[in-house]
């Protein structure tokens, strides 16, 4: 496995925009995109936020995030976070938040990093738990199809990066 984290490029959108195989996959990651995803949508949101990133693993992009707030000295939150459906289950969703948090040290120096996940999204859900993102508030929200769905916040503080390769603990 060999794994680079580097910023999107334009070339790697269509491939991002693929990633989400349902409306409901897409809805978990850009919940105001209309399926399918589309460059045009996924350019105006990497417009808006910052840090937007990939993962590759031998050469392909696997994985895809950004930020939507980021403040000096504070917190960082991670928005669009998708990974590609070959890829899913195999760590590169944990490798990317790994990723964002060493980023929001470096960049911003957060002592602590935000992530929001859908009820339904139980493997994000999972993972953010695991990776200690404990929840802090729900909001309610509309899905696609109307439906009452959970959005749930959570957060993880962070301190000085520990370690040869930076990433905060």
């Amino acid at each position: 496995m060999t794994l680079r984290f580097r910023a999107v490029q334009a070339s790697d959108l269509l491939s991002i925009c693929a990633f989400a195989q349902s409306e409901e996959e897409l809805f978990f990651f850009f919940p105001r995109a209309a399926f399918p995803l589309t460059v045009v949508q996924l350019q105006a949101a990497i417009e808006q936020r910052r840090h937007a990133m990939v993962l590759e693993n031998a050469g392909r992009v696997v994985a895809f995030a950004n930020f939507y707030r980021w403040e000096e000295q504070g917190i960082c939150s991670i928005g669009n976070l998708v990974v590609a459906p070959e890829a899913r289950g195999q760590g590169m969703g944990g490798h990317m938040v790994e990723q964002m948090v060493a980023l929001a040290w470096r960049e911003y120096q957060a002592c602590e990093v935000q992530i929001a996940c859908f009820n339904r999204n139980v493997a994000g859900c999972l993972l953010y738990s695991r990776m200690g993102f404990v929840p802090f508030s729900i909001e309610e929200r509309r899905n696609g199809r109307g439906e009452r769905v959970a959005l749930i916040h959570m957060r993880r503080c962070i301190t000085a990066p520990s370690g040869e390769n930076g990433t905060p603990v």
